[in-house]
């Protein structure tokens, strides 16, 4: 069960922190998606019956932990899907442990990116006219003797956009070998989490901000725990 995971309910959204090896929908695995286990919360927590209604306006990669925002009802759906399309209106926050210091403590990376669908992998491209426009910034914010951690901004939403555009600039993201990383983490996770997601809520029109810390058993996350409560 995810009661664990929750980090906010109410009757119109359900926010989990996914941890990294979940799928959040069903794929070609056969492993039971998160949505699914939320359901099954759902119907059970509240007595739901027949089948209980769980929108997904957005998605984790599966090697990927953090904030994943559910909607509870269609209303709820309707406006998310709006907020997370029109990219201004909703703010981002990764946490990214990579094998590379940066050469500048804070930047921002703007570069085109072109997805090879047969690999399901994103390539940093010149070609403007077909690429889409990825837009990030990151900050250093503490380091151990081979790692680092990055805060990220993500100002566009495209495909594996933090891990290929931190990858092009030799920040490779611990454990994340389809770009270039020395080898897999143990639990073929990546070190790559959302850490916070702000919105208006899609019904109450209240400004929310829901912030979830790695729960990770990794000793770097450990490590790095007291940088990130800063």
């Amino acid at each position: 069960m995810i009661e664990k995971q929750i980090i906010y309910q109410d009757n119109h959204l359900l926010v989990i922190n996914k941890r990294a090896g979940q799928i959040v929908q069903g794929d070609k695995t056969g492993d039971l998606p998160l949505t699914e286990l939320a359901k099954q919360y759902i119907k059970a927590a509240f007595e739901k019956p027949g089948n209980v209604y769980l929108g997904l306006p957005h998605r984790l990669d599966r090697p990927t932990s953090g904030v994943l925002v559910l909607a509870k009802t269609s209303k709820a759906l309707e406006r998310l899907n709006k907020l997370f399309a029109s990219k201004s209106q909703i703010q981002k926050t990764y946490l990214a442990i990579v094998e590379q210091k940066p050469n500048v403590q804070e930047d921002r990376l703007e570069d085109y990116l072109i997805k090879n669908e047969k690999q399901n992998k994103s390539y940093v491209t010149k070609d403007e006219k077909n690429g889409k426009k990825a837009i990030l910034d990151y900050q250093l914010i503490s380091s151990s003797d081979r790692y680092h951690l990055l805060k990220i901004k993500l100002h566009t939403g495209r495909h594996h956009q933090i891990r290929v555009q931190l990858s092009n600039m030799g920040c490779i993201i611990k454990g994340d070998v389809k770009y270039g990383a020395r080898r897999p983490n143990q639990d073929r996770s990546i070190c790559l989490h959302a850490y916070s997601l702000e919105l208006e809520h899609p019904v109450k029109k209240e400004h929310i901000l829901f912030k979830a810390m790695p729960q990770s058993e990794d000793v770097l996350w450990k490590y790095f725990k007291a940088s990130i409560s800063q």
